[in-house]
């Protein structure tokens, strides 16, 4: 499902052409910073430059005799030369050529991982804009507290998704590394020079030290960045299932028309999106364990890892990237009913202002033990008024927590009926929400 849909782009940068091409582009990088260093003629390198390239058919049919990969790819290339074809892949260990070919691979991927995030970041702004003052009620444990906004939510998504960008751009940094340090990492048939002049070629930085592979610790920061990053998206998706749920029914994914949501209940109208997101977040870590676990290889290589990288590479940025672009839709499209907000917010017969009594106390010399327990006793009245059925408003439009609050003689002889009613004002609970979009948003 996910490979159906997934966007061309990120696809084709991990198809087998894309992989065979990044072989190449190393490969003549290579040639190249050879004959600056004076090996290979100027003749030769341009020849290679020029003509080398490979056939995917001629590559399958020398690997299934050679039972090598690398080798059945330089054979074909070898076929499409002539003599010069002696400086190909000269000095160099296959390690060389694929894990500076896969970093060419990640940082494409990569970079389009971060621009999916600034697109989601875009929208998750806009509509934390449209919604900064639309009160919702705040839940913990699932369980109402007090009055907040739609777009407080929103603002915490956006701050959280610009700890990714920052996290995936150091992340570009660690993976943007190649090597042509020869067969153990030690530079015995090339100068280091010949590996500086390739990577300086490729846009890539060389790696400090490498044995025959590029450490795998930055690859396994790949995968967990990407897992960090699909964590949040899951967060974002499961909020937005509950917002939906009949019961809560604040908001709902687009519904178009035409759209069915179950094949026996023609009424359903299905969080299929967010819950589609959900299980793809799943797959995403799961492949961090791998990566982890690739990190420790036999000395200065085994192959153990090149099995799951073959799997994990590809899925991972191809289902982040078609996440991202989901959930983008999803928050982009989102219907919002900040009626049934207000109505949820009110469910409670004005409980949500329980702290706002409690706080005023102490100022009136109330220890906060005694201030808790006045506000609580008649807290527990309402929730049990509404377990009867009690409707949580008078004829006169007064909660059910205000009623009791102002019958009660110990608080009245505290607080007077007006400074109890002021307890009762939503704008309280909104008078920092600028403030706090002016820190997240500037």
């Amino acid at each position: 499902m996910v490979e159906r849909y997934a966007r061309e782009e990120m696809k084709k940068l991990w198809d087998i052409n894309a992989k065979y091409s990044a072989w190449l582009e190393v490969e003549k990088a290579v040639v190249k910073a050879w004959n600056k260093l004076g090996l290979i003629p100027d003749e030769d390198c341009k020849k290679i430059v020029e003509n080398a390239k490979f056939d995917i058919k001629r590559i399958d049919e020398i690997e299934s005799e050679t039972k090598h990969d690398l080798i059945a790819f330089t054979t074909s290339v070898a076929e499409s030369l002539g003599e010069e074809s002696r400086w190909f892949h000269y000095g160099m260990t296959s390690s060389d050529t694929i894990d500076t070919a896969v970093a060419l691979q990640m940082r494409e991927s990569l970079k389009i991982i971060i621009d999916d995030v600034k697109m989601l970041m875009e929208s998750v702004k806009t509509r934390a804009q449209e919604h900064k003052m639309t009160l919702m009620v705040g839940r913990s444990h699932g369980i109402h507290g007090e009055p907040i906004t739609f777009g407080l939510v929103l603002a915490i998504w956006y701050d959280e998704l610009k700890r990714h960008l920052k996290n995936l751009e150091e992340t570009l940094e660690v993976i943007s590394v190649g090597q042509v340090s020869g067969a153990m990492g030690n530079f015995a048939h090339a100068p280091l020079e010949l590996e500086e002049l390739t990577m300086k070629e490729l846009g890539l930085k060389p790696a400090p030290v490498s044995n025959q592979v590029i450490q795998r610790d930055r690859y396994a920061r790949l995968a967990t960045s990407l897992a960090l990053l699909a964590s949040s998206i899951e967060k974002f998706a499961v909020e937005v299932r509950h917002l939906q749920r009949t019961e809560v029914y604040e908001a709902e994914e687009y519904f178009s028309k035409g759209q069915k949501g179950s094949s026996a209940m023609p009424h359903k109208r299905n969080p299929v999106l967010t819950e589609n997101i959900t299980g793809l977040a799943r797959i995403i870590r799961a492949y961090a364990t791998p990566a982890m676990e690739n990190v420790a290889l036999w000395h200065e290589r085994d192959i153990s890892h090149s099995s799951t990288e073959r799997f994990w590479l590809p899925d991972a940025f191809i289902t982040t990237d078609f996440m991202l672009h989901r959930m983008n839709g999803v928050i982009s499209k989102l219907v919002v009913y900040p009626e049934n907000m207000m109505k949820n917010l009110n469910l409670t017969g004005g409980l949500v202002f329980s702290q706002r009594v409690l706080l005023e106390l102490p100022k009136q010399g109330v220890s906060r033990e005694d201030a808790y327990k006045i506000v609580q006793r008649n807290a527990m009245k309402v929730w049990e008024e509404i377990q009867k059925g009690k409707p949580t408003t008078d004829e006169n439009g007064e909660s059910l927590f205000l009623q009791h609050l102002l019958a009660d003689e110990e608080l009245r002889s505290k607080l007077s009926e007006e400074q109890i009613r002021e307890c009762f004002d939503y704008g309280y609970y909104t008078k920092n929400v600028d403030a706090i979009f002016k820190r997240v948003f500037g």
